[in-house]
C-alpha cells in the first residue's frame, strides 16, 4: 500500500507554479520574503501583477527599509496608497512601521493615532515601554500600519517583506502586542487611579480612561490580525530563495519558524536559476549549473510537498511595468529552456 502512495506522489508531483495563490479567492494577506539578494521584490511585483488579473482590487506594500518598489515599477511611492502606473486595480505604497510609530507619537496631541489623543503623556508612555519590552516600538509601529490596511477596502494584500530576520520579527508582533496590551491593561487595572494623580501632580494631561480604552480598541485589532494570520485560508506566505547552501540554509529556517508561528507556506520560488538544455563552452556557466543543480535536488527533497517554481536568470533588468508584466508569466507558465 505505501508502495503505490509514493509512486503516486512522484507520478503527480505538485504544479510548479503559483497559480494556487491566484485560484485561492480567499487569501487577504500573501507575504513574500526571504535572504537579501534572492529576488524578493521582482516575485512580489510580480505576483502582485498576476493577482491584478483576478482579483477586484490588489495592494503591494513594502515593509523593506530599502524600499525597492520605486525602482522596480520606475514610479515613486511613499507612505500612501497610490494606483501603478497602467493599472487600473493595482497599489502600491512603501511604510517603514518605525516611522509609523514616530508619527503616531508627534502627532499625539493634535489628532488620533493608535491610542488616540494623547500628547505628551503618549509620547512618554512609548518611551517608557520601549525601554521595558524589547522590540516593542516596532510592533507598535506595526499595529499603527495594520490599523491603517484594515481600513482600506482592498480585496488582497501583498508585502514586499525585508531581509529574512526582520521579517520573522515583524510576524512575532501580533503576538508580542498582544501580551504587552494585555500586560499594560492589568496593571492599568489595579493602578489607574494613581496613574492619574501622578498625571496630574506632574501636569501631565493624561486621560486614562481614554487611553486604555483605547489601547483595548488595539488590542482587539492585533488580536484579529493574529487570528487571520493564523488562518491558511487567509494568509500564506511564498519563500524567495536562489540555489545556493546560504540561501537555502535561510530559507530552511524561515520555513522552520513558520511553523512555529503557525504560518501557512507551501510555495519556494527559486531564482536566477542557469536553465541550460545542454552545456556549452563557458567553463564557469557548467560549473555555476552544476553547484546550483546539487542545491535544487536538496530543495525539490526538502519540499517535495511544496509548489516550487524555477525561475531564470535572465539576461536584463526586471523594471518597468512591461518587463514585470512579461516576467510575472513564469509565476504561472513553467520556464522552458531554448534549445
Amino acid at each position: 500500500m505505501s508502495d503505490n502512495s509514493v509512486v503516486v506522489q512522484t507520478s503527480n508531483p505538485l504544479e510548479a507554479t503559483l497559480q494556487n495563490v491566484l485560484d485561492q479567492k480567499s487569501l487577504k494577506w500573501i507575504f513574500v520574503g526571504g535572504k537579501g539578494g534572492v529576488g524578493k521584490t521582482t516575485t512580489s511585483c510580480s505576483l502582485a501583477v498576476q493577482l491584478a488579473k483576478c482579483r477586484e482590487s490588489v495592494l503591494l506594500i513594502s515593509t523593506d527599509p530599502a524600499h525597492n518598489l520605486s525602482d522596480a515599477f520606475s514610479q515613486k511611492f511613499g507612505k500612501e496608497a497610490v494606483k501603478v502606473d497602467g493599472f487600473e486595480n493595482l497599489s502600491a505604497m512603501e511604510i517603514d512601521p518605525q516611522g509609523a510609530l514616530q508619527d503616531m507619537a508627534e502627532n499625539g496631541s493634535s489628532g488620533p493615532g493608535l491610542f488616540g489623543s494623547g500628547g505628551g503623556g503618549l509620547q512618554s508612555m512609548l518611551g517608557d515601554l520601549q525601554g521595558a519590552i524589547p522590540g516593542i516600538d516596532e510592533a507598535m509601529g506595526f499595529a499603527e500600519v495594520m490599523k491603517q490596511l484594515k481600513s482600506m477596502e482592498y480585496s488582497c494584500i501583498v508585502f514586499d517583506t525585508a531581509p529574512t530576520g526582520h521579517t520573522l520579527r515583524f510576524l512575532s508582533f501580533p503576538s508580542l502586542l498582544e501580551r504587552a496590551l494585555s500586560k499594560i491593561q492589568e496593571i492599568s487595572g489595579r493602578f489607574g487611579g494613581m496613574i492619574n494623580q501622578v498625571g496630574s501632580m506632574m501636569g501631565m494631561q493624561t486621560n486614562q480612561e481614554e487611553l486604555f480604552g483605547k489601547m483595548e480598541e488595539t488590542r482587539r485589532t492585533i488580536e484579529e490580525v493574529n487570528r487571520q494570520f493564523k488562518d491558511p485560508e487567509l494568509t500564506t506566505f511564498v519563500c524567495v530563495c536562489i540555489s545556493e547552501f546560504l540561501s537555502l540554509y535561510e530559507t530552511e529556517r524561515m520555513v522552520q519558524d513558520l511553523a512555529s508561528y503557525e504560518i501557512d507556506t507551501h510555495n519556494v520560488v527559486v531564482n536566477q536559476l542557469l536553465l541550460l538544455n545542454k552545456e556549452n563552452g563557458c567553463e564557469q556557466c557548467n560549473a555555476r549549473r552544476a553547484v546550483q543543480r546539487k542545491y535544487l535536488d536538496q530543495i525539490e527533497d526538502l519540499y517535495e510537498d511544496f509548489h516550487i517554481v524555477k525561475l531564470p536568470l535572465v539576461t536584463h533588468e526586471v523594471r518597468g511595468p512591461d518587463n514585470i508584466r512579461k516576467f510575472s508569466e513564469m509565476l504561472v507558465k513553467p520556464y522552458q529552456a531554448p534549445e
